[in-house]
């Protein structure tokens, strides 16, 4: 038996999990509130403050730090890497801690598993964060010299329903061909080409269908006059495209559930929200069936809002004659992450070097 402590860090708590195998233990999130996070003022300089916190509950659970046998991080903003688990090297560590590719609590992941694993002298490891890039060649191309389409999406909960349901129906990731949709705050379309995501919508800030709070792809012509209206500033367009997009632009809200809410209410905004929502994701997962010559054994829909049927199964209706549907509601971000440790340990897969 493999014992596995998992550390998933977020703005403002750190979620813990303790797996024995595939077996969830312990779930926990440890919260932080605003004004003990407000006290650093960078992300790593909160790395003790949240260390001596997960000690303490191990402490005060009566968990002995010292009986697992690998520690897991939650991977943060690297550089752009293929899938898969990988060492927290120094080389690792040291990127997270300057954000390379930016500044997010997630970057505490692998910082806080390598600090605590080796006072315990086991392993520590990441597994497919966020900046997972597998692009294809010509996905990289946006039509303008100078701008490429970058890979940020869902890649640690979009590959692990991959693998589970490869698994599920005796078959290898690396030998199928799926469009896996998570559905979230944000949303994520991926072409999953024996093991590897060639194509996705960037679910950040870039491109495909809007989501509860982030615009997607927007008309070009209509974006640059926004921007040079004179009316908002640089950060004020941000905001309207990722966090006060989608969702929330329309209707006030970032809650799928409320937006089906309103529309069965008799709510016609939120009605024809609702229905673009749909319009867009179905039109997103016939793209990248293109991008894999139509030759999808399945199509996967995943995430927070995957636990409404109702939507799950308008975006089957459309979408169906292209390959079966499967839905896996919500993401078990820890299991996927002690899912990719065990892999290793277990000699399935050896570990990648960042």
């Amino acid at each position: 038996m493999i014992k596995s402590l998992i550390i998933n860090p977020g703005s403002t708590s750190t979620k813990l999990g303790i797996f024995e195998d595939e077996k969830l233990v312990v779930d926990e999130t440890l919260r932080h509130s605003t004004e003990e996070i407000a006290q650093f003022d960078s992300i790593v300089a909160q790395k003790d403050f949240r260390k001596n916190i997960i000690l303490d509950f191990l402490k005060a659970q009566n968990i002995d730090v010292k009986s697992f046998n690998v520690v897991v991080g939650r991977g943060g903003m690297l550089k752009p890497i293929a899938g898969g688990t990988y060492a927290t090297t120094d080389a690792l560590i040291k990127d997270l801690e300057v954000g390379v590719s930016g500044q997010h609590a997630s970057n505490l992941g692998g910082i806080l598993a390598k600090d605590i694993a080796e006072e315990i002298g086991v392993p520590s490891y990441i597994v497919d964060p966020v900046v997972v890039d597998e692009l294809c060649d010509e996905a990289r191309l946006s039509g303008v010299d100078g701008i490429d389409r970058i890979s940020v999406f869902h890649a640690l909960n979009q590959k692990a329903v991959a693998r589970r349901f490869a698994k599920e129906n005796g078959k290898k990731y690396e030998d199928i061909n799926l469009v896996v949709v998570h559905l979230g705050g944000g949303v994520s379309v991926g072409a999953h080409k024996n093991g590897r995501v060639v194509d996705v919508f960037n679910a950040l800030d870039g491109d495909g269908a809007f989501s509860p709070e982030r615009a997607g792809g927007l008309p070009t012509g209509g974006l640059i006059k926004l921007c040079f209206s004179g009316k908002y500033s640089e950060k004020e367009v941000y905001k309207m495209a990722v966090g006060n997009g989608g969702f929330n632009s329309y209707l006030g809200t970032n809650d799928a559930r409320e937006v089906v809410k309103m529309a069965d209410e008799g709510n016609e905004k939120a009605k024809l929200v609702l229905d673009a929502f749909i319009f867009q994701l179905s039109k997103n997962i016939g793209a990248q069936a293109a991008v894999l010559k139509g030759k999808v054994d399945q199509i996967i829909i995943t995430g927070g809002i995957a636990y409404n049927k109702m939507i799950t199964d308008r975006i089957t209706e459309n979408v169906g004659f292209i390959a079966p549907v499967t839905v896996y509601p919500g993401e078990d971000e820890l299991l996927a992450l002690a899912q990719g440790a065990l892999r290793v340990m277990n000699g399935e897969e050896k570990a990648k070097e960042y």
